[in-house]
């Protein structure tokens, strides 16, 4: 993961002579909503999407200037929730398993304005991924459970303004799918 931050940053400072104005600065508060496309998450024979890969997440503009001129680092949480079902017949009867899948993370990033009016960034979360497990009919062998477990993720993404509150996000890395694509309003 450091070797990757490096690898970034590295990146972006060699785009620093010809950086734009930024849209992202210190004390700038940005909501993004997204629905995720690509998962690993309950997939394959008999598994169907309930409910898409669907995301919010927030971030505080922290610190201008952070490793190199125009570069924002930027907190924030985020909110990523999915849900499926396998199903399948037993003599007439159907049956199955429901799944809901839910990710609550802090993340952190670096934005760094590559082009005007686009807010280009690069980030880590560290989340509590959250799985639960439902019977749906009747089930020959039963079984409901619960876990969870602490995840890591990267991340890339960027938020082209149309305005100067709303714009277009897309970020492709991990939390509830490999790519989401949504809005964002900046206060």
């Amino acid at each position: 993961m450091k070797k990757l931050l490096f690898i970034l940053a590295a990146a972006l400072i060699g785009f620093q002579s010809q950086a734009q104005e930024s849209t992202f600065n210190s004390g700038n508060v940005v909501f993004n909503a997204g629905i995720g496309f690509g998962t690993a998450l309950y997939r394959g024979v008999g598994y169907r999407s309930t409910l898409p890969p669907v995301s919010i997440s927030g971030e505080y503009g922290l610190m201008e200037d952070f490793i190199t001129e125009k570069m924002t680092l930027g907190i924030g949480g985020y909110l990523g929730f999915a849900s499926s079902k396998f199903t399948s017949t037993f003599g007439n009867e159907e049956w199955g398993y429901k799944y809901n899948y839910t990710v609550i993370g802090v993340r952190g990033a670096v934005h760094y304005p590559l082009v005007d009016k686009l807010d280009t960034y690069g980030g880590l979360m560290i989340s509590y991924n959250a799985v639960s497990v439902k019977e749906v009919g009747e089930v020959p062998v039963g079984n409901s459970s619960e876990s969870g477990r602490v995840g890591f993720s990267a991340y890339v993404g960027g938020r082209y303004y149309f305005s100067e509150h709303f714009a277009g996000m897309a970020e492709l890395g991990y939390g509830i799918a490999y790519l989401n694509l949504g809005i964002a309003y900046k206060l």
